[in-house]
């Protein structure tokens, strides 16, 4: 039961009427109206225990993005049911409208619409649903609270999806240089040519160049099938914020921009997530489904808040990936995790693969050490220089062991993991 506005007003004027005339016959005759009333309500009141509730609507949404969520109220009993509905979903869901005036007359069901903005990644489910059946005098109220299961998965935003058709213009070029650039090697035969000074003479088509009064060559298009391992750091390090993204959310943009160029490339995408174990991964995809499978595996991950096991990650990758293959570590350049525990055992990460890792700087950092206004900003610009220098010298050290390193801003790490992978593509070491 639940008592209205209305029912409080009649009672602070039923107290009004006791000062002109204090006594208990008043009291009772205004306190025995209002109980009455209180009654009527209740007994007239639609029985909410005979509604069924029902869903329908989106099941995904990018975050950013709104989604469309229907909750439907069908009246099963014999009388109608004026009644205010409230749904409720966890804060970052937000939902609106938080409740909703409806009347369902028996045997019949009403519509109502709920659209949800969330603001953080991951599955947001429905808690429950209030519904609160007035009487005719909107003294009282049936209330009752019944669960209406919904889920709604939230993916990652992918904001750098906007700098795709340059990147793939891009690859269309290379790709029409390819040959020419690297001709005389790789695996798969592309077309016959007369010879020049230069080439490798061991590419003479002997059976050809009979047929012709010219020397003929065989030139030959590097393998496309190539692999590629998108490793996410789940870590205590994902977890901080640059800005108001988590790193966590720019490496993940940065893995969908190349997961979706490198498929578009030919080759072959997996993604791992990866803290003390593995917490997502999406493996022996199809090139076309790659990118909505790594968004579904992505939109739950949390970083965790613990050290990452260096060595357990290596040796996940080792076993998962046998022949060679560019393996791009999503990662913070953190001195103690890198040089402690990275650092050691990259020589039997990078004697059998391709190693990048890739990075989000904070911008903060670049202004702080810029600032020169006072004692304390001279003080946090020397801190922010301390800070920009430990990582440049770190990253000297990683290339030193053959590993790609790309350490940008969140704006600009998705662009740069990109070009990273075209320059490969164009020294054709991928």
């Amino acid at each position: 039961m639940a008592l209205t506005g209305r029912t409080g007003l009649l009672a602070a004027l039923g107290s009004v009427v006791m000062i002109f005339v204090p006594s208990w016959a008043a009291l009772f005759a205004v306190e025995g109206l209002l109980l009455a009333g209180v009654a009527v309500d209740l007994a007239r009141a639609g029985n909410i225990r005979r509604l069924t509730l029902h869903r329908s609507g989106d099941t995904n949404v990018r975050l950013g993005e709104a989604a469309e969520i229907s909750l439907i109220v069908e009246n099963l009993g014999g009388r109608p049911v004026r009644a205010r509905i409230r749904d409720v979903w966890p804060p970052s869901a937000a939902a609106a409208p938080r409740s909703v005036k409806l009347t369902v007359p028996p045997g019949e069901r009403r519509r109502v619409a709920m659209r949800l903005t969330p603001t953080r990644r991951g599955d947001r489910k429905a808690v429950t649903t209030t519904v609160r059946s007035y009487g005719p005098l909107g003294l009282a109220a049936r209330q009752l609270s019944r669960p209406a299961p919904w889920t709604l998965r939230v993916l990652p935003a992918f904001p750098s999806r906007r700098h795709l058709p340059g990147k793939l213009a891009r690859l269309r070029e290379l790709t029409g240089q390819h040959v020419a650039l690297i001709r005389g090697q790789g695996t798969e035969f592309d077309s016959l040519r007369e010879y020049v000074d230069g080439d490798d003479v061991r590419s003479i088509d002997w059976r050809a160049t009979a047929r012709r009064a010219d020397v003929v060559v065989r030139t030959w298009r590097p393998e496309r099938d190539r692999r590629i391992l998108l490793v996410l750091d789940t870590g205590r390090t994902a977890a901080g914020r640059v800005g108001d993204i988590p790193r966590l959310d720019c490496s993940m943009d940065a893995a969908l921009l190349l997961a979706a160029l490198a498929s578009r490339a030919g080759d072959r995408v997996d993604m791992l997530a990866y803290d003390r174990r593995v917490r997502a991964r999406v493996e022996g995809v199809a090139r076309t489904d790659v990118l909505p499978a790594m968004v579904q595996a992505m939109a739950p991950l949390e970083p965790e808040l613990i050290e990452s096991d260096a060595a357990g990650m290596i040796s996940t990758i080792m076993a998962r990936v046998r022949q060679r293959c560019l393996v791009v570590l999503l990662t913070e350049l953190n001195p103690a995790a890198i040089e402690e525990g990275l650092m050691p055992l990259l020589p039997r990460l990078t004697a059998r693969h391709l190693l990048m890792l890739a990075a989000v700087s904070d911008p903060r950092v670049t202004e702080m050490a810029a600032a020169r206004g006072d004692l304390t900003a001279v003080y946090e610009a020397a801190a922010a220089e301390r800070a920009t220098a430990e990582r440049r010298r770190l990253t000297t050290e990683l290339r030193k062991h053959g590993v790609e390193v790309v350490d940008a801003p969140p704006d600009d790490i998705a662009p740069a993991l990109a070009d990273a992978y075209l320059a490969l593509k164009a020294a054709g070491r991928l």
